[in-house]
């Protein structure tokens, strides 16, 4: 096939096309488009449930970890809150037209910087129906157009919301090529997708390792990696254990198939004789398994308490179940040392009453998120007041973290001058 004529290049053409319009309107327009959509999203909930229930049974049928069928579930109260973060897209500030800086020059000339959209968003998804309208709702709203690669298991979830995107498009007189999606399940269009630099601005992918492994070797687009989360929690000797055991449930079991949910603990010794049962005790009957570090199984196996070992890998696993390693360590020093060896840079939290070590804990831990007596649930666009989110970056490049609306845009340098003339 002629390249030039492939469906994919036809999608990056009109997306480059689309983006103009997108991108002249107004945050009032943007904002009046998102809540039609919103309002869209929960009058069409018999249909979006119906089509995601088929995706569902297939992907049961064929075999999906229950982690990912998580992901891809659909129920009232999950569609309920994708309306109500496209809301709180529409109610966030427009980013776009911002001045980011100003100042006279010698020369004459007046400077400034203004925030601008990137023009074309391209997203490679698995398994999360979300994240078609979390970013279509960012794009829009930074006057961005957008190109949907979503994973073969949300094939029919992804047409019935798409239905209603390009219905709310249509409804507010702009073209449906603002967002569109390469629906054929054949794999090497993703990879074709990766070489459409001369159309599209950036590459959002969210999935697993295989699949940022590949955008990262293979992309000729800007690429915003991460999302993957292996979290440590580190429970230091001066933590209220009451209420770390707390922080730690939340972190594991409110969410495993998260990217934020807690993947490994790490206890300090003075403790973890009296710790580790009660760790055991809190999260065992939630249906958490612990495996235990070989510092933690002697201690685990005093308290009568028999577990799995940390397997080679684990440490470097993320779970997305409920799963978690659990291992002793001396110090804040060798805590630090471990989530630098293992951590992949998502979220890593310190339970403790020394804010002097909490401190260092901050300092020197590498990571996009860093919390203190907090839950590495927290990492989120929304929990973040950003509204919703694109990705979790991991870099260190342009944006890093939950990537809302700031993320989706660039600058301009404007000067103005009075017929200037370099000397």
């Amino acid at each position: 096939m002629d390249t030039e004529s492939s469906p994919v290049r036809r999608l990056g053409r009109e997306a480059r096309a689309a983006a103009p319009a997108v991108g002249a309107l107004s945050g009032k327009e943007k904002n009046a488009l998102l809540l039609f959509l919103a309002d869209a999203l929960e009058s069409r909930t018999d249909p979006l449930l119906a089509a995601n229930a088929g995706d569902v049974a297939a992907a049961r049928e064929a075999g999906l970890p229950e982690g990912l069928l998580d992901r891809l579930l659909l129920n009232p109260g999950r569609l309920r809150d994708i309306a109500a973060d496209t809301r709180a897209v529409a109610a966030l500030p427009d980013p776009v037209g911002e001045v980011l800086d100003g100042r006279s020059l010698d020369s004459g000339l007046f400077l400034i910087r203004r925030r601008v959209p990137l023009g074309v968003v391209a997203a490679i998804y698995e398994a999360r129906p979300n994240v078609t309208v979390d970013i279509t709702a960012l794009c829009l709203k930074t006057g961005n157009a957008v190109i949907l690669r979503g994973g073969r298991e949300t094939a029919r979830t992804n047409a019935a919301l798409l239905e209603i995107i390009h219905t709310a498009l249509a409804r507010h007189s702009l073209p449906a090529a603002a967002v569109q999606a390469i629906s054929d399940p054949d794999h090497s269009l993703v990879t074709e997708l990766l070489r459409l630099n001369d159309y599209v601005d950036m590459l959002i992918p969210r999935g697993g390792e295989a699949l940022q492994r590949l955008c990262r070797e293979e992309s000729r687009i800007p690429v915003i990696t991460g999302g993957i989360g292996v979290c440590h929690i580190f429970v230091a000797a001066s933590a209220r254990q009451n209420e770390a055991l707390a922080v730690i449930e939340n972190a594991k079991a409110q969410k495993p198939s998260a990217c934020n949910a807690v993947e490994t603990i790490l206890v300090q010794r003075p403790i973890a004789r009296e710790f580790l049962p009660k760790l055991h005790g809190r999260l065992a009957p939630l249906g958490v398994t612990l495996h235990a570090g070989e510092a933690a199984r002697p201690l685990f196996a005093a308290a009568s308490i028999r577990l799995p070992p940390v397997a080679e890998g684990d440490y470097d696993r993320e779970w997305l179940s409920l799963d978690c390693n659990v291992e002793v360590v001396e110090d804040l020093e060798a805590a630090l040392l471990h989530i630098r060896t293992h951590g992949t840079g998502h979220s890593d939290a310190i339970l403790t009453e020394d804010m002097d070590q909490a401190g260092e804990f901050t300092r020197r831990v590498d990571s996009a998120a860093v919390y203190v007596n907090a839950s590495t649930r927290f990492t989120d666009g929304g929990q973040f007041g950003l509204g919703a989110e694109v990705a979790v970056s991991t870099q260190k490049l342009h944006a890093r973290g939950p990537v809302s609306l700031e993320g989706l845009t660039t600058s301009r340098w404007i000067a103005t001058g009075r017929y200037s003339l370099r000397a």
